[in-house]
């Protein structure tokens, strides 16, 4: 397909609803961003999403719209764009770009939206990463995207006022942190009992003098407590839990010598900014979701993975047989590289 002429165009790209397929997008609008540095670029986010463009990324946009509820249309309409680029596979993203007025309107045809885009190409077939799927959807559109790593960097003020954070609660400079996100937006299936994580936690801050940080949304508060009354005698955590914004917690990650991660949007941040993780798989498929680049994943294959489900229906075997010894190995591997 004929690469699109937007040299001298308005583009406005509708970005995914989810943190973590946000963060797998990155590579994709760099490769926009690298095919076309003069263009003007829009990145069109919800609020939760919106903030990740204000640190340092490759994509660079020249305007953030942050996306308030209904009133999506009328937010993009008021940037006159020539052309839309929905990473979103949902009718009512495109129908809201077409009722903007947008001339050009590319995506994928999914969800029965193919006539409401100019240029609409069929979904892939295979299996992919998801941040391979973006990238397929920009390369079949005609940009040239290599399989670039998403990635990043942390500006210096963000990590101050991580720092002021951490130092808040008692953490001191030069301390060996891990941070622990327990939680995970798809349900409770994706998380690895609270049980293990603080049975993690309890050997790191005792073997290995770590300091062990918990982060995550509010909605992940009641895991938090369940871990810190699962700990050892004698071991304390740093609960930020519900304590952070989205910058806030890239400045955090950012402080983190490892990172213990279930599926989540956390798991993929803390990759982009550089860490290294451990993501513990269960029900969801580490194919498609797994994070990128040098990190370990950990799962315990059973007959009923990948099942995608939000709650498991048995005994949530694909978790609970995933040990503290593996998860523990795996982080202290990684800080001893780092020695």
């Amino acid at each position: 397909m004929t690469r699109p002429d937007v040299v001298s165009a308005r583009l406005v790209v509708r970005m995914p609803n989810w943190l973590g397929d946000a963060v797998m997008a990155l590579p994709a609008l760099a490769a926009i961003r690298h095919a076309y540095p003069e263009t003007w670029l829009a990145i069109a986010a919800l609020p939760a999403v919106a903030p990740l463009f204000l640190e340092q990324t490759d994509v660079g946009p020249q305007q953030i719209i942050v996306l308030e509820k209904d009133r999506e249309r009328a937010l993009i309409r008021e940037g006159a764009f020539d052309a839309a680029l929905l990473l979103t596979n949902s009718f009512r993203t495109a129908w809201v770009v077409k009722g903007a007025g947008i001339r050009e309107r590319w995506g994928y045809a999914a969800g029965g939206r193919g006539p409401l885009l100019t240029r609409a190409l069929a979904r892939p077939r295979r299996e992919l990463h998801q941040s391979d799927y973006y990238l397929e959807l920009v390369r079949g559109l005609g940009f040239e995207a290599p399989a670039l790593l998403p990635r990043i960097r942390v500006t210096d003020a963000t990590r101050h006022r991580a720092s002021k954070l951490l130092e808040a609660h008692g953490v001191t400079e030069g301390s060996a942190i891990v941070g622990f996100a327990p939680g995970a937006a798809y349900g409770h299936a994706k998380r690895w009992p609270p049980t293990r994580v603080a049975e993690v936690v309890g050997r790191l801050a005792r073997e290995r003098g770590a300091v062990c940080v918990l982060v995550g949304s509010d909605a992940d508060r009641d895991a938090g407590r369940a871990i810190e009354s699962s700990l050892p005698p004698g071991v304390q955590v740093v609960n930020l839990i519900g304590r952070t914004d989205l910058r806030l917690l890239m400045g955090v990650l950012s402080a983190c010598r490892a990172f213990v991660s279930n599926d989540s949007g956390a798991m993929h941040l803390a990759a982009a900014v550089g860490g290294p993780v451990t993501a513990i798989f269960g029900p969801t498929n580490e194919r498609a979701t797994a994070p990128l680049g040098d990190h370990d994943v950990i799962l315990h294959q059973v007959f009923c993975r990948p099942c995608m489900l939000r709650e498991c229906p048995i005994d949530h075997r694909c978790m609970r047989r995933i040990g503290a010894d593996e998860v523990y190995n795996a982080v202290t591997r990684r800080i001893d590289r780092q020695a």
